[in-house]
């Protein structure tokens, strides 16, 4: 299966961040976000595609990242359920979720993902471009591709933590892979580098 779109232009990544952020904002402020029909958007919002929303803080601690590798939906309806899901990340429930007055704080990111391609061999995940999904019989784990470069990790590192911080196996887990599945994926990744100022939310 061939990537049905490589890159966004700068107009529609604003207008992906745009749509997010309205979300967001609807849904810290308990209101119910807007809905058009799917076929009021443009073709490269209704073409089907799995996405990820990330919510960083200004000063760079995360407070949401949630996602779906459903590529059978129209990138518009993921997006919408992932920019609501984030902000209730069960991460952060127990340390408080994200709330109305940091909405100002917050810096979005969107990764659109590829279709996943099964891996043979995990070590041949290309660090930098390629991210990893992992799935067993009863549980799954994931790292986008741009995490083990922010983090500084190897392929071997990336399998250990996803292995042992994303789904409870043992670390070494991926070097004996009866039981697992392995895919790569790339993502199309952008971000807000500022957030924009609402007026109307309250501080």
């Amino acid at each position: 299966m061939t990537d049905p779109q490589s890159h966004y232009t700068p107009d529609q990544q604003r207008e992906m961040l745009a749509l997010v952020r309205d979300i967001v904002t609807d849904v810290l402020s308990a209101r119910r976000p807007a809905r058009r029909p799917t076929a009021d958007y443009p073709d490269y919002l209704q073409a089907p595609r799995g996405c990820f929303v990330t919510l960083h803080h200004r000063h760079g601690r995360l407070r949401g990242c949630i996602g779906t590798f459903d590529d059978a939906r129209p990138l518009i309806e993921s997006l919408t359920e992932m920019a609501g899901a984030a902000t209730r990340d069960p991460r952060f429930i127990t340390n408080g979720p994200v709330v109305l007055a940091e909405l100002n704080d917050l810096l979005i990111e969107i990764s659109v993902l590829t279709p996943m391609q099964p891996m043979e061999d995990p070590l041949d995940l290309r660090i930098g471009t390629d991210g990893i999904y992992i799935r067993a019989a009863d549980r799954s784990g994931c790292f986008l591709p741009q995490v083990a470069p922010e983090q500084g990790w190897d392929a071997t590192e990336t399998l250990t933590y996803c292995c042992a911080h994303k789904m409870g196996l043992d670390a070494n887990a991926w070097r004996s892979p009866t039981d697992l599945e392995f895919f790569r994926f790339q993502a199309i990744v952008f971000g807000e580098s500022a957030p924009e100022v609402l007026a109307d939310v309250a501080p």
